[in-house]
């Protein structure tokens, strides 16, 4: 591979949920090609630029804004997810999901796209969910909430498209990070999953930050309105759930 392909070195990124999982795998992805970035996140950063930002707090992030200046590259990673079934969960807890999870993306972009608009240039990616097409049971606002980014995104797409600024989500499947570090202490989890997706294991969070970086790069250029679905073949097992009497 030719060097710095990609053509990001020099190139400026902010990346929110930068603290952990997908985020945090993000920023590393991002930095080890030569772009200089920016994590924002609750929690605290390591090794890295950072800002403690709520994305849920508009000017908060306007605040960071304010600090940080034009950037070529908003990742939105943030994420948060909490149990319960519709008719029963606590409204508060679906209100929470749907406020860091699609909401705290469209802060960010009104924040940092603006002068994206401005330079003629920039690339929008948001991490949404196979969850967003396949409804995930017991899990209150998760699957609405990454639906919304996926149109959020295509939106973004069709009116920031003219002056330049590309938008495109990624939707990873079964991924092990912080967040779903609990399943997998459970005995069998981990097993059972990774027989479960076509290319037999779950995704680590880098699998799914080297997309990123692709859709982050000029290699992407004519890439915009887009869901790179990064499952490992997982949602399209389908069919291999029902019973196919002489074609098993």
């Amino acid at each position: 591979m030719l060097p710095d392909w990609l053509g990001l070195a020099g190139r400026r990124a902010v990346v929110t949920g930068a603290a952990s999982g997908i985020g945090a795998a993000c920023a590393s992805a991002l930095a080890a090609v030569g772009v200089t970035v920016v994590g924002l996140d609750r929690a605290p950063i390591d090794g890295l630029d950072s800002y403690g930002c709520d994305v849920t707090d508009e000017a908060a992030v306007g605040e960071v804004v304010a600090a940080v200046g034009t950037v070529d590259i908003l990742v939105n990673a943030a994420g948060i997810t909490r149990p319960g079934s519709i008719l029963e969960m606590d409204r508060g807890d679906w209100d929470r999901v749907l406020a860091v999870n699609l909401i705290g993306y469209l802060n960010t972009v009104r924040a940092f796209a603006p002068a994206m608009v401005a330079a003629g240039r920039g690339s929008l990616v948001h991490i949404a969910s196979v969850a967003a097409t396949h409804p995930q049971g017991s899990s209150g606002a998760y699957s609405v909430g990454k639906a919304g980014v996926h149109m959020l995104s295509q939106q973004l797409a069709i009116e920031l498209g003219p002056n330049g600024v590309r938008s495109n989500s990624v939707s990873p499947g079964l991924v092990r990070t912080p967040m779903s570090e609990a399943y997998y202490q459970v005995e069998g989890v981990l097993e059972r999953r990774n027989a479960a997706v076509p290319v037999r294991r779950v995704a680590t969070a880098e699998d799914i930050a080297d997309v990123v970086v692709f859709l982050a790069s000029d290699r992407a250029r004519y890439v915009t309105g887009t869901d790179l679905v990064v499952d490992g073949g997982f949602s399209r097992t389908l069919m291999g759930t029902v019973p196919r009497p002489g074609y098993d």
